[in-house]
């Protein structure tokens, strides 16, 4: 991501799509498993969340910390790559938990229709 407001943004849109699509089945689809439906959704925004909030980290050193401006830019930088990488990884990780409890919520009649539906 751009920046921090750029992240925040697209953790947002991928968060609300989600649980948007998870809502529309456990409204109209017979058979959900509506408690494990219900749990999906609160993971997606417990990821939402937990990313938005993780994302608020600033770097605590200042620059006489350093020998040199250059040194200071190089620690911050990389502390930024190392923690968005590290956000990423749990809030992919959080999402695909969901993903795959909003799965096993799903009869597998169903299951079988969007297969034939996507071919």
């Amino acid at each position: 991501m751009a920046n921090k407001r750029e992240f925040k943004k697209y953790a947002d849109a991928l968060g609300s799509s989600a649980c948007e699509q998870m809502v529309y089945v456990y409204d109209t689809v017979e058979n959900v498993d509506k408690d494990k439906v219900a749990q999906a959704i609160e993971k997606v925004l417990c990821a939402v969340t937990s990313a938005k909030a993780n994302a608020d980290v600033t770097f605590d050193k200042g620059v006489k910390a350093f020998s040199n401006l250059g040194e200071y830019s190089k620690a911050k930088k990389d502390f930024y790559r190392q923690l968005f990488t590290k956000i990423n990884e749990d809030f992919y990780a959080q999402i695909d938990e969901a993903l795959k409890l909003f799965n096993e919520a799903v009869p597998e009649d169903i299951k079988k229709e969007n297969i034939v539906a996507t071919k």
